[in-house]
Protein backbone atom coordinates (compact mmCIF):
# COMPACT_ATOMS: atom_id res chain seq x y z
CA UNK A 1 0.00 0.00 0.00
CA UNK A 2 2.67 2.93 0.69
CA UNK A 3 4.51 1.98 -2.32
CA UNK A 4 1.67 2.39 -4.35
CA UNK A 5 0.38 5.83 -2.91
CA UNK A 6 4.72 6.52 -3.23
CA UNK A 7 3.97 5.54 -6.67
CA UNK A 8 1.21 7.69 -6.75
CA UNK A 9 2.64 10.96 -5.90
CA UNK A 10 5.71 10.20 -8.31
CA UNK A 11 3.56 9.76 -11.17
CA UNK A 12 1.76 13.09 -10.58
CA UNK A 13 4.80 15.13 -9.87
CA UNK A 14 6.16 14.19 -12.61
CA UNK A 15 3.55 14.81 -14.89
CA UNK A 16 3.32 18.65 -13.17
CA UNK A 17 7.20 19.10 -13.96
CA UNK A 18 6.71 17.81 -17.84
CA UNK A 19 4.19 20.33 -18.04
CA UNK A 20 5.96 23.16 -16.10
CA UNK A 21 9.02 22.15 -18.50
CA UNK A 22 7.12 22.63 -21.74
CA UNK A 23 5.68 26.56 -20.87
CA UNK A 24 9.54 27.28 -20.05
CA UNK A 25 10.63 25.57 -23.99
CA UNK A 26 11.07 28.53 -26.85
CA UNK A 27 7.88 27.01 -28.79
CA UNK A 28 5.57 28.21 -26.40
CA UNK A 29 6.63 31.63 -26.98
CA UNK A 30 6.24 31.31 -31.21
CA UNK A 31 3.48 29.81 -30.91
CA UNK A 32 0.31 31.51 -28.79
CA UNK A 33 -1.89 28.72 -30.05
CA UNK A 34 0.59 25.35 -28.35
CA UNK A 35 1.17 27.76 -25.36
CA UNK A 36 -2.96 27.88 -24.50
CA UNK A 37 -2.88 24.27 -24.94
CA UNK A 38 0.48 23.93 -22.81
CA UNK A 39 -1.22 26.25 -19.88
CA UNK A 40 -4.16 24.35 -19.95
CA UNK A 41 -1.97 20.85 -19.92
CA UNK A 42 0.02 22.38 -16.76
CA UNK A 43 -3.53 23.52 -15.09
CA UNK A 44 -4.82 20.10 -15.35
CA UNK A 45 -1.75 18.20 -14.04
CA UNK A 46 -1.28 20.22 -10.86
CA UNK A 47 -5.18 19.73 -10.18
CA UNK A 48 -4.34 16.13 -10.75
CA UNK A 49 -1.37 16.61 -8.41
CA UNK A 50 -3.26 18.34 -5.35
CA UNK A 51 -6.27 15.72 -5.85
CA UNK A 52 -3.58 12.60 -5.34
CA UNK A 53 -2.15 14.42 -2.43
CA UNK A 54 -5.56 14.59 -0.89
CA UNK A 55 -6.07 11.04 -1.63
CA UNK A 56 -2.35 9.85 -0.23
CA UNK A 57 -2.72 11.77 2.43
CA UNK A 58 -6.52 10.17 3.46
CA UNK A 59 -5.02 6.89 2.59
CA UNK A 60 -2.13 7.24 5.04
CA UNK A 61 -5.22 8.35 7.78
CA UNK A 62 -7.18 5.63 7.42
CA UNK A 63 -5.63 3.19 5.86
CA UNK A 64 -1.49 2.57 6.63
CA UNK A 65 -1.49 3.81 10.17
CA UNK A 66 -4.44 1.77 11.23
CA UNK A 67 -2.47 -1.46 9.83
CA UNK A 68 0.52 -0.59 11.42
CA UNK A 69 -1.77 0.16 14.87
CA UNK A 70 -3.16 -3.61 14.15
CA UNK A 71 0.35 -5.34 13.59
CA UNK A 72 1.44 -3.82 16.76
CA UNK A 73 -1.22 -6.18 18.39
CA UNK A 74 1.09 -9.44 17.13
CA UNK A 75 3.92 -8.91 19.09
CA UNK A 76 2.22 -8.77 22.57
CA UNK A 77 -0.38 -11.39 21.36
CA UNK A 78 2.85 -13.65 20.69
CA UNK A 79 4.53 -13.03 24.10
CA UNK A 80 1.55 -14.09 25.73
CA UNK A 81 1.52 -17.31 23.83
CA UNK A 82 4.89 -17.89 24.87
CA UNK A 83 4.20 -17.23 28.30
CA UNK A 84 1.22 -19.67 28.20
CA UNK A 85 3.65 -22.78 26.65
CA UNK A 86 6.28 -22.00 29.05
CA UNK A 87 3.39 -22.46 31.45
CA UNK A 88 2.46 -25.55 30.28
CA UNK A 89 6.25 -27.23 30.14
CA UNK A 90 6.45 -25.96 33.97
CA UNK A 91 3.14 -27.58 34.99
CA UNK A 92 4.13 -31.01 32.47
CA UNK A 93 7.14 -31.26 34.21
CA UNK A 94 6.26 -31.13 38.20
CA UNK A 95 2.74 -33.07 37.22
CA UNK A 96 5.36 -35.53 36.05
CA UNK A 97 7.34 -35.39 39.26
CA UNK A 98 4.10 -36.14 41.55
CA UNK A 99 3.14 -38.97 39.37
CA UNK A 100 6.64 -40.51 39.69
CA UNK A 101 6.37 -40.43 43.30
CA UNK A 102 2.35 -41.51 43.81
CA UNK A 103 3.52 -44.78 42.22
CA UNK A 104 6.62 -45.72 44.13
CA UNK A 105 5.71 -47.25 47.82
CA UNK A 106 4.72 -45.06 50.44
CA UNK A 107 6.82 -44.92 52.86
CA UNK A 108 7.31 -41.52 55.56
CA UNK A 109 10.40 -39.84 52.98
CA UNK A 110 8.76 -40.91 49.83
CA UNK A 111 4.61 -39.40 51.29
CA UNK A 112 6.75 -36.08 52.29
CA UNK A 113 8.41 -35.51 49.07
CA UNK A 114 5.01 -36.46 47.31
CA UNK A 115 3.41 -33.35 48.96
CA UNK A 116 6.26 -31.22 48.79
CA UNK A 117 6.00 -31.85 45.19
CA UNK A 118 2.34 -31.48 45.09
CA UNK A 119 2.81 -28.18 47.05
CA UNK A 120 5.05 -26.85 44.00
CA UNK A 121 2.56 -28.26 41.06
CA UNK A 122 -0.64 -26.42 42.93
CA UNK A 123 0.78 -22.68 41.84
CA UNK A 124 2.06 -23.71 38.73
CA UNK A 125 -0.95 -25.75 37.81
CA UNK A 126 -3.07 -22.41 38.63
CA UNK A 127 -0.57 -20.14 36.83
CA UNK A 128 -1.40 -22.29 33.42
CA UNK A 129 -5.05 -22.77 33.95
CA UNK A 130 -5.04 -18.84 34.31
CA UNK A 131 -2.80 -18.00 31.12
CA UNK A 132 -4.51 -21.11 29.07
CA UNK A 133 -8.19 -19.39 29.70
CA UNK A 134 -7.24 -15.84 28.62
CA UNK A 135 -5.78 -16.86 25.65
CA UNK A 136 -9.18 -18.78 24.97
CA UNK A 137 -11.30 -16.17 25.74
CA UNK A 138 -9.38 -13.42 23.94
CA UNK A 139 -7.87 -15.70 20.65
CA UNK A 140 -11.46 -15.81 19.78
CA UNK A 141 -11.96 -12.09 19.92
CA UNK A 142 -8.91 -10.55 18.55
CA UNK A 143 -9.85 -12.89 15.12
CA UNK A 144 -13.66 -12.07 15.02
CA UNK A 145 -12.31 -8.32 15.67
CA UNK A 146 -9.85 -7.66 12.77
CA UNK A 147 -13.43 -7.50 10.34
CA UNK A 148 -14.78 -4.90 12.45
CA UNK A 149 -11.49 -3.10 12.77
CA UNK A 150 -11.04 -3.31 9.16
CA UNK A 151 -14.45 -2.56 7.71
CA UNK A 152 -14.17 1.06 7.99
CA UNK A 153 -10.49 1.32 6.32
CA UNK A 154 -11.61 -0.53 3.14
CA UNK A 155 -14.66 2.04 3.30
CA UNK A 156 -12.70 4.53 3.55
CA UNK A 157 -9.50 3.26 0.77
CA UNK A 158 -12.75 3.01 -1.39
CA UNK A 159 -14.30 6.04 -0.94
CA UNK A 160 -10.77 7.94 -1.76
CA UNK A 161 -10.29 6.12 -4.79
CA UNK A 162 -13.88 7.03 -6.41
CA UNK A 163 -13.49 10.44 -5.42
CA UNK A 164 -10.17 10.57 -7.06
CA UNK A 165 -10.92 8.79 -10.12
CA UNK A 166 -14.11 10.90 -10.38
CA UNK A 167 -12.02 13.91 -10.33
CA UNK A 168 -9.62 12.92 -12.90
CA UNK A 169 -12.49 11.90 -15.16
CA UNK A 170 -13.69 16.07 -14.81
CA UNK A 171 -10.20 17.29 -14.72
CA UNK A 172 -9.69 15.46 -18.35
CA UNK A 173 -12.73 15.98 -19.55
CA UNK A 174 -12.04 19.69 -19.22
CA UNK A 175 -8.85 19.20 -20.65
CA UNK A 176 -9.71 17.71 -23.52
CA UNK A 177 -12.62 20.41 -24.06
CA UNK A 178 -10.08 23.16 -24.00
CA UNK A 179 -7.28 21.99 -26.19
CA UNK A 180 -9.67 20.16 -29.02
CA UNK A 181 -10.31 21.99 -31.83
CA UNK A 182 -13.76 21.63 -33.41
CA UNK A 183 -14.55 20.51 -36.37
CA UNK A 184 -11.54 18.72 -37.25
CA UNK A 185 -11.65 15.34 -38.21
CA UNK A 186 -9.81 12.10 -36.54
CA UNK A 187 -7.08 12.18 -39.47
CA UNK A 188 -6.51 15.78 -39.24
CA UNK A 189 -6.01 15.64 -35.12
CA UNK A 190 -3.72 12.98 -35.84
CA UNK A 191 -1.75 14.80 -38.59
CA UNK A 192 -1.70 18.14 -36.14
CA UNK A 193 -0.17 16.23 -33.47
CA UNK A 194 2.22 14.35 -35.38
CA UNK A 195 3.74 17.81 -36.89
CA UNK A 196 3.90 18.79 -33.37
CA UNK A 197 5.96 15.82 -32.07
CA UNK A 198 8.34 16.73 -34.54
CA UNK A 199 8.63 19.77 -33.93
CA UNK A 200 9.54 18.70 -29.94
CA UNK A 201 11.85 15.89 -31.42
CA UNK A 202 13.94 19.16 -33.32
CA UNK A 203 14.92 21.06 -29.80
CA UNK A 204 17.81 19.88 -28.53
CA UNK A 205 16.24 18.64 -25.17
CA UNK A 206 14.67 15.30 -26.94
CA UNK A 207 17.06 12.66 -26.79
CA UNK A 208 17.21 10.80 -29.98
CA UNK A 209 15.07 7.36 -30.32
Amino acid sequence: MKKSTDADLAMSKSAVKISSDLLSNPLCEQDPKFLEMVMALDTAMKRMDSFNQEKVNQIQKTVIEPLKKFSGVFPSLNMAVKRREQALQDYKRLQSKVEKYEEKEKTGPILSKLHQAREELRPVKEDFEAKNKQLLEEMPKFYSSRIDYFKPSFESLIRAQVVYYTEMYKIFGDLTQQIDEPGLTDEQREKENEAKLNELRALSIVADD
